[in-house]
């Protein structure tokens, strides 16, 4: 069994870091932002992965381990204001929120 090199699990984890980005800064609907921040915190793990399978470490498997709780944790507060969003203003679209009201 071969190894996949550094540099293309690498090349990979930004590609779908860049996905990511493009998704938080492009898209409207909330639920497709949340998404892509996932998409995000994926890639960061990839890269994680691929740099201690690198050297020869476990370090990069704790830390994929703390990105995926920290992603659990985002989505489970993230869907929440959602529903919040959801309820007050009756659209998930990010750009009705623009209206501050006092």
């Amino acid at each position: 069994m071969s190894a996949i090199p550094m540099e293309q699990g690498l090349l990979l984890a930004i590609a779908l870091f860049v996905l990511g980005l493009i998704g938080v800064l492009v898209r409207r609907n909330l639920i497709m932002i949340l998404m892509s921040l996932e998409v995000m915190f994926n890639a960061a793990g990839l890269a994680f992965i691929v740099a201690g399978s690198r050297w020869g470490q476990a370090d990069g498997q704790i830390m994929f381990l703390l990105i995926l709780t920290l992603a659990a944790a985002e989505v489970g507060v993230g869907l929440g204001l959602v529903l919040q969003i959801y309820h007050r203003f009756h659209t998930l679209d990010a750009d009705v929120m623009n209206d501050m009201k006092g």
